[in-house]
C-alpha cells in the first residue's frame, strides 16, 4: 500500500432526521383512519373538514418526531488495486517496462489524491503458467468491498488461471485491463498439438506438431533432437499440423526436441522450440532359452526366467540328438522336433534374448542359421552363452559363424579344479557386476568346480579366475550386445553351495545390459533439476570422464567439473545452481543428454502476442475498460479520473476510479423541530376551529 497521506478536514452535515414515536405503518394506518372520516364528513357537506384535516396533520408530524441532526464526518479513502504480471512473457521487448510506468502514474494518482490509496501486487509465474487471479483474489481480501475504486490489470493478457464465469470475481468497481506489448507484432512458433506420454521400447510413437508464423506461409525447417544428440532437418508446412514418428529407443525418459528456425519477425525464439518427453515402457519381454543337454544348471536358468512375470520364455532342451540311436518309440518319448526353421528364420526377431546354454554344434542346425544369429544380434539383439565342456572342443559355437559376436576365443582347455570366482578391475565398475553381494576385491562367494580357458578378443571382462583366466565378458557387436560365461556351473550359487553367491541379481543384470536397459550402460550421462538445482551423474569405465559441458535454455554454455563418489568408483556427480524454464543440453564425451528446468512446454511461452480476450469477459462485466499501452518507457498511458459510482467508468483514452463516498461519524447533534406545548395548543386550536365552525 502507498505511504499514509493527510485527509481533509472533518466536515459538518445538516440533515432531517425522523425518530417516530410509533411504527411507521401505525401512524400511516391512524392517519389514513382519520382522513377517511374527515373525507365522510365532507361529503355529507359538515363544515369545519379543512381544520380537522389540519389537526390530523400535526398529530401525524407530532407521531414522527422530526428533528435536525448535525453530523461531523471524516471521510475515508477509497481503494484502488493495481495488479502487475511479472511472468517470464513480460521481459518480451519493453513490456516490464511499461508495467512499471504505468504503476508509477497509478502511484503518482495515490499521492496527490488523500482519498485515494493503493494496494500494490505481482502475479508470477508457475508450473501451470501465470497465476493472475491469484494476486486479484489476494489484494480484494485486503481491500473493503465497499471502498474498492477499481483493479487494474497491467498484463500482456497471457493469463492461465481466469475464472470460467466473469461474475466468480464479485466486485462492485471497475476492472481496467492495460495491456502490454506490441499487438501488430508477428511471431513463429512451434506448437505440440497431441503428444503421448508412454511408449514401448523398440517401436515409434507419434506426436502432432505445428508451425504458426503470422508474417508467411510455405514451408520452414525443423530440427529434431534425440537426448541432445545431433539434429535431423526436415521441413515442415506453415500452419499445417504434421505428423511426426520418432522410436523410443530405451526404457524410461525419451526426450526428442524440435526447433523451427527463426522467422521474419520474431518477438523471442523462446517458443520456437518445444519438446516432448515419452516414458519407455518395455513390452512383455520374450526369451529363447535353447538347452543343448540337460544338466544341472538347466532348471537353475528356467526358474531365474521364469520368477520374472514380464519374461515369456521360450525353452528348449535337446534331449535326443539326431545322431543319438536308441530302440525307444519317439511316441513314448514323448519328444517334439526342434523347430528350427521356425525359431531361427521366421521369429528369430521377435526374442529380446537368446541364450544358448550348453550347447554343442550336432546336426540339428546348418552353419547358415548360426549366421542368422549373428546378424541379429549385429542388428540390435541380445545372445548369452553359457559355456560347457563342448565349447572347449570340435562341436564348440566359436566353429560356426557365431563367432563373429562371440568375445572370447576357446584355447581347447578344461581346468575342473574348484575356484572363487573374482571381479576384475573393470568388473568392480561395471554396472553389471559392482557392488555385487558379497563382492569387492576379495568376494565371499561359494567356488565353481569348472571353467573353460579362453582368450578375450574385445569387450570387458567382468569376472575372472584366480589366475587371470576370463569367466564372464560382455561386448558390443554393432547394434546389437553379447556376453559368454565361461564356466557351466553358476548354478552352485543357486543352490547355496559353499554359501553360494548373487546367482539372480548378476545374471538378472546381465540380461538387462543385454536388452540395453540404460541404467545398466557403462557410460551413462544423467541429470535431471530439482529445488533449484541441477544434479549430474555420470557413470564411466574411465579413472576420469570427460569435460562436461552445459548449454543452457538462452544459449549460454558452461564447463562444469565433476567429482568422483566415495566408495563407488567409475560413478562422479556435479551439482549446478539453476533457475528459470527450458531444456539445459549436457554433453560428456560422446554421451548427450537434456534436463528440463520446470515444465517442458511451458504455457507461459506457447503464445508470447499479446491478447485481450482472455480478460474481456472481466472487462465488460464490470464496466472496465482495455487499453493496450505498447511497450517501452514511452507507453501511450491512459489518464486517470476519479469518477461517480453512476457514471461511466472508461474512455477511450482514460480510465475511471471510481468515488465511493465513504465515511465516520465523529459527533452528532440532535435537534427537535416541534415543540411540544406550541403542538399542544395548535392541534386544539385546530379542534377548536373545526367545532366552531361546525356549530354555526
Amino acid at each position: 500500500m502507498s505511504a499514509p497521506v493527510s485527509l481533509p478536514l472533518s466536515a459538518t452535515v445538516s440533515a432531517l432526521d425522523f425518530a417516530p414515536l410509533l411504527p411507521w405503518t401505525v401512524i400511516g394506518g391512524l392517519t389514513g383512519i382519520a382522513l377517511l372520516a374527515i373525507a365522510a364528513g365532507g361529503a355529507q357537506k359538515l363544515s369545519g373538514w379543512i381544520w380537522r384535516t389540519l389537526a390530523v396533520g400535526l398529530i401525524a408530524l407530532v407521531l414522527a418526531n422530526p428533528s435536525l441532526v448535525e453530523e461531523e464526518r471524516d471521510p475515508l479513502p477509497d481503494v484502488a488495486v493495481l495488479v502487475t504480471d511479472t511472468s517470464a512473457s513480460m521481459t518480451v521487448g519493453g513490456r516490464r517496462e511499461a508495467a512499471e510506468e504505468m504503476a508509477q502514474a497509478l502511484r503518482r494518482e495515490a499521492e496527490n489524491d488523500p482519498l485515494l490509496d493503493l494496494i500494490e501486487v505481482e502475479a508470477g509465474e508457475t508450473a501451470d503458467g501465470t497465476m493472475l487471479f491469484d494476486g486479484v483474489n489476494a489484494a480484494l481480501a485486503s481491500a473493503p468491498p465497499d471502498r474498492l475504486a477499481g483493479v487494474v490489470l497491467v498484463t500482456d493478457g497471457q493469463v492461465h488461471d481466469a475464472p470460467l464465469d466473469a461474475d466468480a470475481i464479485n466486485v462492485d468497481a471497475p476492472i481496467h485491463h492495460v495491456m502490454t506489448g506490441d499487438r501488430s507484432a508477428g511471431d513463429r512458433r512451434l506448437v505440440i498439438e497431441e503428444a503421448p506420454r508412454y511408449g514401448i521400447v523398440g517401436q515409434t510413437v507419434a506426436f502432432v506438431i505445428r508451425v504458426e508464423d503470422d508474417a508467411m506461409q510455405g514451408t520452414a525447417a525443423v530440427a529434431f533432437r534425440f537426448e541432445g544428440g545431433d539434429p535431423q532437418v526436415f521441413p515442415i508446412e506453415i500452419g499445417r499440423s504434421t505428423r511426426v514418428e520418432v522410436p523410443v529407443e530405451r526404457r524410461g525418459q525419451n526426450v526428442i526436441e524440435a526447433e523451427v528456425e527463426a522467422g521474419p519477425q520474431e518477438l523471442s525464439l523462446i517458443n520456437n522450440r518445444a519438446a516432448v518427453s515419452v516414458s519407455g515402457v518395455r513390452d512383455r519381454l520374450r526369451v529363447l532359452l535353447v538347452t543343448g543337454e540337460p544338466h544341472n544348471g538347466a532348471r537353475a536358468w528356467r526358474d531365474l526366467l521364469k520368477s520374472d512375470p514380464s519374461v515369456d520364455l521360450v525353452h528348449f532342451t535337446i534331449l535326443r540328438p539326431p545322431d543319438r540311436r536308441d530302440s525307444t518309440p519317439v511316441d513314448e518319448l514323448a519328444l517334439i522336433g526342434f523347430p528350427v526353421q521356425e525359431l531361427f528364420v521366421e521369429r528369430l526377431s521377435e526374442f529380446d534374448l537368446v541364450i544358448f546354454d550348453r550347447y554343442r554344434r550336432r546336426n540339428i542346425m546348418p552353419p547358415l542359421y548360426f549366421d542368422y544369429i549373428a546378424r541379429y544380434v549385429e542388428n540390435g539383439g541380445a545372445l548369452l552363452v553359457t559355456a560347457g565342456p563342448p565349447f572347449a572342443g570340435a562341436p564348440s559355437l566359436y566353429r560356426t559363424p557365431l563367432a563373429a559376436v562371440l568375445p572370447v576365443r576357446p584355447t581347447g582347455y578344461i581346468t575342473e579344479t574348484p575356484f572363487t570366482p573374482e571381479p576384475t578391475d573393470t568388473g568392480l565398475r561395471h554396472p553389471v557386476t559392482a557392488g555385487l553381494a558379497g563382492g569387492g576385491e576379495t568376494p565371499q562367494w561359494g567356488r565353481w568346480l569348472r571353467h573353460i580357458h579362453g582368450t578375450a578378443l574385445g569387450g570387458e571382462t567382468l569376472l575372472q579366475t584366480p589366475d587371470g583366466n576370463p569367466l564372464l565378458v560382455v561386448q558390443r557387436s554393432g547394434q546389437g550386445r553379447a556376453a559368454i560365461v565361461m564356466s557351466d556351473q553358476t548354478w552352485l550359487w543357486s543352490r547355496g553351495f559353499e554359501g553360494g553367491g548373487p546367482y539372480a541379481e548378476m545374471f538378472r543384470r546381465v540380461a538387462h545390459w543385454l536388452m540395453r536397459e540404460p541404467e545398466l550402460d557403462e557410460e551413462r550421462l544423467t541429470a535431471f533439476a530439482t529445488d533449484g538445482e541441477l544434479q549430474i551423474n555420470r557413470v564411466t569405465l574411465a579413472d576420469t570422464p570427460p569435460p562436461l559441458q552445459l548449454t543452457w535454455p538462452d544459449g549460454r554454455q558452461d564447463v562444469v567439473t565433476m567429482t568422483e563418489a566415495e566408495g563407488e568408483p567409475g560413478h562422479f556427480a556435479a551439482r549446478v545452481p539453476a533457475s528459470g524454464s527450458g531444456l539445459v543440453r549436457l554433453r560428456s564425451g560422446d554421451l548427450t543428454t537434456v534436463a528440463a528446468l520446470g515444465p517442458i512446454n511451458p504455457l507461459e511461452y506457447a503464445d508470447l502476442r499479446p491478447i485481450a480476450d482472455v480478460l474481456d469477459p472481466f472487462v465488460e462485466a464490470t464496466g472496465g475498460g482495455l487499453f493496450a499501452i505498447g511497450d517501452g518507457p514511452d507507453a501511450a498511458l491512459p489518464g486517470l479520473r476519479r469518477t461517480r459510482a453512476s457514471a461511466d467508468q472508461a474512455g477511450r483514452s482514460w480510465l475511471g476510479l471510481q468515488r465511493n463516498e465513504r465515511y465516520v461519524v465523529r459527533a452528532s447533534t440532535r435537534i427537535p423541530l416541534l415543540p411540544g406545548l406550541l403542538l399542544v395548543m395548535l392541534i386544539l386550536t385546530m379542534l377548536g376551529l373545526g367545532w366552531w365552525r361546525e356549530g354555526r
